[in-house]
């Protein structure tokens, strides 16, 4: 049997307890879990695929890989995918665990992610018996390492802090990526949801300012999840990497992962359509807007967080002493440490939470100030 870590959201549970005993209720604003209505042109796909007799395929329809394709070319600058580089998942988790035993590592392999990081980037590496390494900056790794590196993963927006990498910063991580003769798989799942300057403005690993045309050895993972609130869907994709592409297919083909063909359908059809994305992220920027200055007021400072469904807040104590205080309050978020000891003094506070309860927190958050 696999000795895993304990699931570190288990240690939230005597915060969520006190936070449930507020008088006016709790706030959770921990886990960023969609709260809005599925939109309902994608419900109604849903139904009109329900009749479903036959098994569907892991590569996808073609109806759902066209609509990758479209994406991704509509809005991401990416115009060079084929309909054969794209694959649904079982959402962008999925494909995060299992990626490292896809490419086939194990003991003495490199994984590498961000210093602050979902903790899946991790449990991937530990899955396979590879080591996992944090870092932000390729160039810090020893000789020895960087013979080590098979995978490096990249995500953009970051989550939990929300930080964007320009095309730049990305094309550097693929030129080093190259070097060593290591795969670059890029989380992008928040890329629809970029504030302010960074609106519509965030590049993918498989744009060509980052990788000259050259998709090999190039992963993107994306779901829809948050931009059309399918999160119960399971609903996303991986897409580039052409060389390795059809491996990566047959592999989940023996593995029976599969993505139900109703779902395909209505994912196709939530690709395809650009108004509902724009509806929920105005939801999210107004959210935003208003518990940004909240939590100012509380004394916490703000970083990054140009892009996603989070802010990412430190007051310079330990993560769980700002929890404490905030689940005085009724308000439950998320501890930096889960994501690393880099973040072992911030907290991250969900957007994901309905209009009504993000103004009890504003007004929870300003009252405790003005006191």
């Amino acid at each position: 049997m696999l000795e895993l870590p304990d699931y570190p959201w288990n240690q939230l549970a005597p915060y969520r307890k006190q936070a449930s005993a507020h008088p006016g209720g709790v706030v959770d604003l921990s886990i960023g879990t969609p709260i809005d209505d599925t939109p309902q042109l994608i419900q109604q796909a849903l139904a009109d695929a329900a009749n479903s007799h036959g098994y569907p395929t892991t590569h996808g329809t073609l109806e759902v890989r066209q609509a990758i394709v479209d994406w991704f070319a509509r809005g991401r600058n990416v115009t060079t995918l084929s309909t054969d580089d794209v694959m649904p998942t079982v959402g962008s988790k999925e494909m995060v665990a299992w990626l490292p035993l896809f490419l086939g590592l194990g003991a003495g392999d490199i994984v590498v992610r961000p210093k602050i990081a979902y903790p899946t980037y991790d449990i991937g590496a530990q899955l396979v018996g590879a080591t996992p390494i944090a870092t932000d900056d390729l160039s810090e790794l020893t000789a020895e390492q960087r013979a080590q590196v098979k995978l490096i993963w990249v995500n953009s927006p970051g989550n939990p802090t929300g930080k964007v990498l320009d095309a730049a910063q990305l094309a550097g991580i693929v030129a080093q990526a190259r070097e060593m003769g290591a795969v670059v798989a890029s989380d992008e799942c928040y890329a629809e949801l970029g504030w302010d300057e960074y609106e519509g403005k965030i590049p993918s690993i498989l744009d060509p300012e980052v990788n000259g045309g050259n998709l090999d050895d190039l992963f993107a993972l994306y779901s829809l999840s948050k931009q059309s609130n399918l999160a119960g869907y399971r609903a996303a994709f991986v897409a580039g990497a052409p060389n390795l592409m059809p491996a990566l297919v047959n592999s989940r083909k023996h593995a029976g992962m599969i993505l139900p063909g109703p779902i395909q359908h209505a994912m196709a059809v939530a690709l395809n359509d650009d108004a509902h994305v724009a509806v929920q992220r105005e939801l999210y920027r107004a959210r935003r807007a208003a518990l940004r200055p909240a939590l100012e007021n509380f004394g916490l400072t703000i970083e990054d967080s140009v892009a996603g469904l989070y802010l990412w807040c430190t007051d310079s104590r330990p993560s769980f002493q700002t929890i404490e205080a905030l689940a005085e309050l009724g308000i439950v978020a998320g501890p930096g440490v889960f994501y690393g000891s880099a973040g072992e003094r911030h907290v991250r506070v969900s957007l994901t939470a309905s209009d009504e309860r993000i103004a009890a927190a504003v007004e929870r958050l300003n009252s405790s100030a003005n006191r």
